[in-house]
């Protein structure tokens, strides 16, 4: 027996410019910064060394940005726009670090399509995001425009 479900992510069509979407939060900790350490061998004292970080405006450590991206990623994937419909990560432009992330911060990702691309071909275009990972505060504490590519609703 075949079952063909539907995916439960969104399609290019169901995208709309000024559209918004936000993920599901997650808190940080810090084994996420240790492991992301751990794994990428960046043990910059900033990360690692909270006497060190005594001495820094942060006053302990603080994520590694690249792990911070990261987790937006598992969070886009957690609100299921991405699930079944994604074909790729075409770009990420325009990446800033705007405030630090520590143990105990809790992050979400709020983002808005800015552009919306048909491909030549038929079964995919391009969604481009302004995406803002937002602190529990409602500090933005990164932002970039991600560019992804989505297949289109199939023909019915």
């Amino acid at each position: 027996m075949t079952i063909n479900a539907e995916p439960r992510g969104r399609y290019f069509e169901d995208f709309e410019i000024g559209q918004e979407v936000v993920t599901p939060a997650r808190t940080i900790t810090s084994t996420d910064i240790v492991n992301f350490a751990c794994l990428t061998g960046d043990f910059n004292e900033v990360h690692t060394n909270f006497e060190y970080c005594k001495t820094t405006p942060f006053g302990e450590p603080i994520a590694h940005g690249p792990l911070v991206y990261g987790i937006m990623g598992g969070l886009q994937y957690a609100s299921g726009i991405n699930d079944g419909t994604l074909l790729g990560l075409l770009g990420i432009d325009e990446w800033r670090m705007l405030g630090p992330v520590k143990h105990g911060d809790t992050i979400r990702v709020a983002q808005r399509v800015v552009e919306k691309k048909e491909t030549s071909k038929p079964d995919r275009g391009v969604i481009t995001f302004l995406r803002q990972c937002v602190k529990q505060d409602g500090s933005v504490v990164q932002e970039m425009k991600a560019t992804l590519m989505y297949k289109r609703r199939p023909a019915a």
